[in-house]
């Protein structure tokens, strides 16, 4: 077999498979807060800005509008964000984070902890995994290289 066809020689494996290993580690902190993993994403999101356009979530989490509205649909009825329209344009909606959002807040400070204890990373290898990930992916979403 070509080198270039072995799965030991991709780089895609060993991120989707820490990746999907990584988010199997969250659902039980999360299911005790009702959210799932892109759910909780969306949150640190409005727990940081308060508010913001669907498009604007999307463009930070990746996530196309046909992903968020669905999803966020279901996080309106758990009363943890207002979806509002903007303006006469219906497509722009904007996306509040309530005080049931807000308190959510205090019961997920725990789970970036408890993830971190599960990586078992030094804190410099932490931080030059993080460096490298956000460096594959601007050079992916820019379709740039060095």
């Amino acid at each position: 077999m070509e080198l270039d066809l072995k799965l030991e020689h991709q780089l895609c494996f060993p991120l989707y498979a820490s990746s999907k290993e990584l988010i199997k580690r969250y659902k039980p902190l999360l299911d005790e807060l009702d959210l799932t993993y892109t759910q909780y994403i969306a949150m640190m999101i409005l727990w940081e800005k308060k508010s913001v356009n669907v498009n604007e979530l999307g463009r930070f989490l990746f996530l196309d509008s046909g992903t968020l509205t669905p999803m966020l649909k279901k996080m309106e009825q758990k009363g943890l964000l207002r979806r509002t329209r903007q303006g006469a344009d219906e497509r722009k909606v904007l996306i509040t984070i309530t005080d049931a959002g807000e308190k959510l807040k205090e019961r997920a400070k725990r789970v970036p902890k408890r993830i971190a204890a599960c990586v078992n990373l030094t804190p410099d290898e932490a931080d030059t995994l993080y460096k490298l990930l956000y460096k594959l992916l601007n050079n992916t979403e820019t379709g740039e290289s060095e």
